[in-house]
């Protein structure tokens, strides 16, 4: 046995074997052996969804290429490469995903199976943009599907969590490449709260962070431009913060009660507003190397900032040591089963606690206020459903759990936590 940890050190298991197949037929050997299987991209999971202690499986080495249609409009990809390395080779050919979360080492299967997003009022998750899979099946066949071809398959494979079988190519929508420009600088609360809906639809993409602590936000825009002419620097941006949150926080952990202050105290050295523009691919990520716990709920577009609100006033009510600041997205609705967004246009808050604090009381405290809110957290994010939650929150789990059952009858791709979770 090996030992493996997920990307904050929070979650640890010792599979049988890690490993990295490159072949449809070294795969199928490796799932045929196997009592129980799950895949793992970058460990951007913090519930234990790659925890196994039999077969661990990166599909990072697995072969492919992108195969582009013939209108442009769609693109067959390896499941198992980086967002960071398929939107690069997307780039190469002219093509662009249409929306992309702020980090990128995560697996393309990986982001689609846990329903991961980026911001925008009109712009839905990576899995709405997913349109066909070919998966290795618990029998070790290659299996595809698509709204039209096995599309109960589909329809459970859209959000699986890895539970119908190892996705090995994903044929994905995408549009014509194009270049965005990042904004950022300081608002009032007040004033972003009062104008969200102006704001969300004055650009593609609109975000803040807000610490519970402060009264401002940083505001947040991506916007499509036309590319800069030759020559012009790709960023004009302020001064990296990153090094100076990295002190504070680990000021917090040494001397909670001093949050507050160093909060406040955070906002105002962030001063200058900053820009940067270039290819999407480009701008749509950024930096993540202060490792952190996290949660995070997906609302009703309504519900979003006045659950916001009760968050922060249960925060500062309580004095908590939280040192990240929330943050708060927009996201379209959509149709799939296991989406927590499949019950209209939605509003996700993500609730952050630096590594080295504590952070299971605190997130206890924070999700039962999330829940007040109607929220349905995100599968990848810290949560405490239960099989009742489930059922109770998603209509068509029903019709989930019998895709999981008819795929995979012996529940090979099943782990405890999904097992307990939806009681396979």
């Amino acid at each position: 046995m090996t030992g493996w940890n997920n990307w904050s050190g929070s979650v640890a298991a010792s599979p049988r074997l890690i490993a990295r197949p490159r072949k449809a037929a070294e795969l199928a050997a490796l799932v045929g052996q196997a009592g129980k299987v799950r895949v793992v991209g970058a460990g951007h999971s913090f519930m234990p969804l790659c925890e196994t202690g039999d077969l661990l499986l990166n599909l990072s080495d697995y072969e492919g290429a992108v195969e582009i249609a013939a209108d442009r409009k769609t693109v067959w990809a390896p499941a198992g490469w980086s967002l960071k390395k398929l939107t690069a080779a997307l780039w190469a050919e002219g093509l662009s995903l249409i929306n992309q979360g702020d980090i990128n080492p995560q697996s393309l299967a990986g982001a689609v199976s846990t329903g991961t997003h980026g911001t925008g009022a009109e712009l839905g998750s990576l899995s709405t943009q997913a349109c066909g899979f070919r998966l290795m099946t618990a029998d070790g066949r290659i299996v595809e599907c698509g709204p039209d071809l096995n599309p109960e398959l589909y329809q459970a494979q859209r959000l699986s969590l890895g539970l119908l079988g190892v996705a090995v190519e994903i044929r994905i929508n995408v549009i014509p490449a194009y270049h965005l420009e990042e904004r950022v600088e300081r608002r009032p609360l007040a004033e972003v709260a009062e104008r969200l809906d102006e704001l969300a639809a004055a650009t593609r993409h609109m975000e803040f962070f807000v610490f519970p602590y402060s009264d401002e936000v940083i505001f947040k825009t991506l916007h499509p431009v036309e590319p800069r002419e030759p020559g012009r620097p790709a960023r004009e941006v302020g001064e990296d913060s990153e090094a100076t949150f990295k002190t504070i926080c680990d000021i917090c952990a040494a001397a909670p009660f001093l949050t507050p202050s160093l909060q406040r105290l955070m906002m105002r050295m962030m001063g200058k507003p900053s820009r940067r523009a270039g290819p999407a691919y480009e701008i749509f990520p950024s930096e993540r190397n202060i490792r952190f716990e996290e949660m995070e709920y997906e609302l009703p577009r309504a519900a979003g900032l006045p659950t916001l609100k009760a968050a922060m006033a249960h925060i500062r009510k309580r004095r908590l040591p939280v040192t990240f600041p929330f943050e708060f997205r927009l996201a379209a609705g959509d149709d799939i089963w296991m989406s927590p967004f499949n019950a209209g246009p939605g509003a996700s808050i993500s609730f952050h606690q630096y590594a080295k604090m504590p952070w299971r009381p605190l997130f206890t405290e924070m999700e039962a206020v999330l829940r007040d809110g109607a929220g349905r957290p995100h599968w990848a994010k810290r949560h405490t459903l239960t099989t009742a939650d489930v059922h109770r929150l998603y209509p068509r789990a029903g019709d989930f759990v019998s895709a999981c059952k008819t795929w995979d009858p012996t529940g090979k791709f099943a782990n405890t936590h999904l097992t307990q979770l939806f009681s396979l």
